[in-house]
């Protein structure tokens, strides 16, 4: 979370840092009162069928996903949920941390980035800081940046 913290004090990147017990599923951040406080994202790292590929996937928290849909929008093969090895390997975090922010720990920018369509010119996203014990409230676009910035491919596609 420092490091995270750190980027964005660097940067000038206005946000809002929440702190909360340790939240696992949507009903632990409504518990936490995290849904009243802005668009609150929910985070997939996934890899395609041979493996060589990683993607980071972000949405609503109540978005329903499904990789076979996902995995036609960005014309992959089909697409399953990294392992917590795989996880470790290139964004250097937890299962239960996935975020936008590990991109800053993708070395390689090897880890292509996906995006709802929705979150474009959202003021107030929540995003964990590389652990759920804790959440960051930010302009959206500032996240664009970042990921644009560090390197990582960018996808925007529509989830329903």
């Amino acid at each position: 979370m420092n490091e995270v913290l750190e980027y964005l004090d660097r940067k000038k990147i206005p946000y809002e840092l929440v702190e909360h017990e340790e939240v696992h599923t949507i009903e632990d951040m409504e518990k936490a009162g995290l849904l009243d406080k802005g668009y609150v994202c929910k985070n997939l790292f996934l890899r395609n069928a041979n493996g060589k590929m990683h993607f980071l996937l972000s949405c609503h928290h109540s978005k329903e996903i499904k990789l076979d849909e996902i995995a036609k929008k960005i014309g992959s093969t089909r697409l399953s949920f990294a392992s917590a090895e795989r996880l470790e390997k290139y964004l250097k975090l937890e299962n239960g941390y996935v975020s936008p922010f590990g991109i800053l720990n993708d070395e390689s920018q090897s880890v292509i980035v996906i995006f709802d369509k929705e979150l474009i010119d959202k003021k107030r996203v929540g995003f964990h800081p590389n652990t759920n014990k804790a959440t960051i409230f930010i302009d959206f676009n500032y996240v664009k940046k970042m990921i644009q910035e560090h390197g990582n491919d960018l996808l925007f596609i529509r989830i329903n």
